[in-house]
C-alpha cells in the first residue's frame, strides 16, 4: 500500500510540475505577445480589418477648336480571378473565353496555379460583356471599374494626338507631352472589413480630381479632309508618304497636321513605329525651290535688288566644283527677279545668293528659323540640318540658295511662309489653344522681314500661281500665293536619280491670308514636280477650307 501511495504522489508532483511549466510557458508567451510584439500584431490586426483602396482619377478630355471630342475616357470593367477561390477552373475559363474571345486553355492553366491569388482575366473589358460574366456568379471572379482611353474620331489626327497606354499614361504625341495636364489626382478610401474579408464600412475618403481638359487649335473637319486628300495623293502617285500642315497665319494656330499613311489611335498596337511618326514635326527633307523664298527675301531686304531688277542668265552656272542648271533646258535669257522666282530658275536664284554672299545668306537662313526648333508644343521636334557658315565649302553658295545641302521640317517651312502671309511677322506655331481654367499662353512673335518686303514677296508668289510653276494650285475666285519645290533625295556620295520630294507651300486669300498650306509628297512615281504632284493637293485642301470656313473670295472673275 505504501508503494502505491508513493507512486501516486510522484504522479501528482509530476502533473503539478507539468502544469507549472505549461503555465510558465503561457505566461512567457503572453508577455512576449503583449510586451514585445504588441505593436506589430496590432498593426497586422488593423491591416486585416482595414484596407486602403486607390481610386484612379479620370483623364482630361481633348477637344478640337469647335468642341469636338478627340480623346475621351470611357468606362470599362476589369475582370480578375483568385485561383485559390475558383472552384471550377474549366467552367470559369470557358465562360470568360466566350465572353471576351480569350484562349480558354491558356486561362485554364493560369486558374490552376493555386500559388497565385490574383490573375487578370480581361483588363478594361467592354462593360456589357463583363456584365454577362457577372450574372453567372462564378466563385473566384472579381470585377472593378476602370477608365479606358478612347479616340472617337478614329484615325483623324492620330499622329498629333498620339495615345495613352493600358494604364492611362500618355505614351506618344500630345497624350505624352500633355501628361502632367491631362492626369488628375487619384483619390483614396479606407474601408473596414469583417472576418470574412467583406467590406462593411468606409471610415475615410479623399476624392479624386479629374485631369484638366485641353482645347486644341485643330479643326477636326479640316484635319479629316487634309488626311483624305493625302491618302488620295499617295495612291495617285504611288508615293512613300505625304504630309500637310495648315496654319492660321494670324495666330500661328495649327488647323490641320496630317500624314499619310495613317493609323487608328484606338488600335495603336497594330501600327508600326514608322507609320505612327508625325512627319510634319520629326522628319527632315531637302526643300528644293520652296527654300528660294529665303534667298529672294534676303536680297530684297538688303536692297541688293528689286523685283524688277533684271539679269542675263545662261542655262548653267559653274560654282566651284558644281555645275548649277535650271530644271528645263533653255537658251541664255534676260529675267527679272520676279521672273526668276515665278519660273523657279536655279541659275537666277544662285546669282542672287552669290550677290548676298555666304555670311549674309547664312544670317537670313537663321532669321527664318531654319536650323532650330520652331518651339511648337509637341515632343520630338527636329531642328533640321543647317551647316554653320564656317563649314561651308566653295560650292555651298551654289546649293543652299536653291534648297540643297540643307534639311528642314514641314512645320518649319509652313511657319516661314506664314510669317510672310502675316506681313513679315513670325508667330510660334502651336497645337494647344488653351487648358481648361487657364489663360492662353503668350506666343513668341518676331519680325523676319519688313511689311514692304513681305508685300513684294506675296506679289512674287502670286505670279508663281498665275503664270509660273504653280498653276495647278489656283482656286477659282481667290488669289493664291505660293511656291513649288522639287528636290532630289540625298544618296551615298551625291543625290538619287530616282527618288524625289515634291512640295508646294502657299496661302490664300493672298490679299488677306487666312490659310497657309504646306504639302510635301515623299518619293512620288510617274511625276516628280511639286507643281504637278503637290500643288493639286494644296488646291483641294484650300478649296475645301475656304468653303468650310466661309472665307469670301478676293478675286474678280474675268469679264465681270
Amino acid at each position: 500500500m505504501k508503494g502505491s501511495g508513493r507512486t501516486a504522489n510522484r504522479r501528482i508532483r509530476l502533473l503539478l510540475l507539468l502544469l507549472v511549466l505549461v503555465f510558465a510557458g503561457s505566461l512567457a508567451r503572453a508577455v512576449w505577445l503583449q510586451g514585445v510584439r504588441a505593436q506589430s500584431l496590432s498593426r497586422m490586426a488593423v491591416d486585416q480589418q482595414r484596407q486602403v483602396v486607390t481610386i484612379p482619377a479620370r483623364r482630361g478630355t481633348v477637344y478640337d477648336r469647335n468642341g469636338v471630342e478627340l480623346a475621351i475616357g470611357e468606362q470599362a470593367t476589369t475582370v480578375y480571378a483568385d485561383p485559390k477561390q475558383v472552384r471550377e477552373p474549366r467552367r470559369v475559363a470557358a465562360a470568360a473565353a466566350r465572353a471576351f474571345g480569350l484562349d480558354e486553355d491558356a486561362l485554364y492553366r493560369q486558374l490552376l496555379d493555386r500559388s497565385r491569388s490574383f490573375v487578370y482575366v480581361r483588363r478594361k473589358a467592354n462593360p456589357a460583356r463583363a456584365a454577362v460574366l457577372t450574372r453567372k456568379k462564378l466563385p473566384g471572379l472579381g470585377f472593378y471599374s476602370e477608365e479606358r482611353r478612347s479616340y472617337p474620331q478614329g484615325p483623324v489626327a492620330a499622329h498629333v494626338l498620339g495615345y495613352a497606354g493600358l494604364d492611362n499614361v500618355g505614351i506618344a504625341g500630345l497624350e505624352r507631352s500633355l501628361e502632367p495636364v491631362l492626369t488628375g489626382r487619384p483619390g483614396r478610401e479606407t474601408i473596414v472589413k469583417d472576418a470574412l474579408g467583406r467590406p462593411i464600412d468606409v471610415v475615410s475618403s479623399i476624392d479624386e480630381r479629374k485631369g484638366d481638359d485641353v482645347v486644341l487649335t485643330l479643326d477636326s473637319t479640316l484635319q479629316a479632309t487634309a488626311e483624305q486628300v493625302l491618302r488620295e495623293t499617295v495612291l495617285r502617285w504611288s508615293a512613300k508618304a505625304a504630309t500637310a500642315v495648315v496654319l492660321d497665319p494670324r495666330t500661328g494656330g495649327v488647323l490641320a497636321m496630317a500624314t499619310a499613311p495613317g493609323f487608328d489611335a484606338n488600335r495603336f498596337g497594330e501600327a508600326t513605329a514608322e507609320r505612327q511618326r508625325n512627319r510634319a514635326v520629326t522628319d527632315t527633307y531637302e526643300p528644293g525651290s520652296t527654300f528660294k523664298l529665303v534667298t529672294v527675301a534676303g536680297a530684297l531686304s538688303d536692297r541688293i535688288v528689286t523685283p524688277q531688277s533684271a539679269f542675263v542668265l545662261p542655262y548653267s552656272l559653274q560654282v566651284a566644283d558644281r555645275v548649277i542648271r535650271d530644271s528645263h533646258e533653255r537658251g541664255t535669257e534676260r529675267m527679272t527677279v520676279a521672273q526668276i522666282f515665278a519660273r523657279s530658275s536655279n541659275v537666277g536664284t544662285v546669282t542672287l545668293g552669290r550677290m548676298l554672299g555666304q555670311r549674309r545668306l547664312a544670317r537670313w537662313v537663321s532669321r527664318f528659323g531654319y536650323g532650330r526648333q520652331t518651339g511648337i508644343d509637341y515632343l520630338g521636334e527636329t531642328r533640321g540640318i543647317v551647316l554653320p557658315v564656317e563649314r561651308w565649302s566653295g560650292s555651298t553658295i551654289g546649293t543652299v540658295p536653291i534648297g540643297q545641302g540643307i534639311a528642314v521640317t514641314p512645320i518649319q517651312m509652313a511657319a516661314a511662309y506664314a510669317a510672310i502671309a502675316n506681313k513679315g511677322m513670325f508667330i510660334r506655331p502651336h497645337l494647344v489653344d488653351h487648358v481648361s481654367g487657364r489663360r492662353r499662353p503668350r506666343l513668341e512673335r518676331r519680325r523676319i522681314v519688313s511689311r514692304t518686303v513681305a508685300s513684294q514677296l506675296v506679289a512674287l508668289m502670286q505670279n508663281v500661281v498665275a503664270e509660273g510653276t504653280g498653276e495647278l494650285a489656283a482656286v477659282e475666285g481667290y488669289k493664291v500665293a505660293g511656291k513649288t519645290g522639287t528636290a532630289q533625295k540625298p544618296d551615298r556620295g551625291g543625290y538619287s536619280t530616282s527618288r524625289y520630294v515634291a512640295s508646294f507651300v502657299g496661302f490664300v486669300p493672298a490679299s488677306a491670308p487666312r490659310l497657309v498650306i504646306m504639302v510635301m509628297v515623299d518619293e512620288p512615281k510617274g511625276a516628280i514636280w511639286g507643281g504637278v504632284v503637290a500643288a493639286p493637293a494644296f488646291q483641294q485642301i484650300a478649296r475645301f477650307g475656304l468653303q468650310y470656313l466661309e472665307i469670301p473670295p478676293d478675286a474678280v472673275a474675268p469679264g465681270r
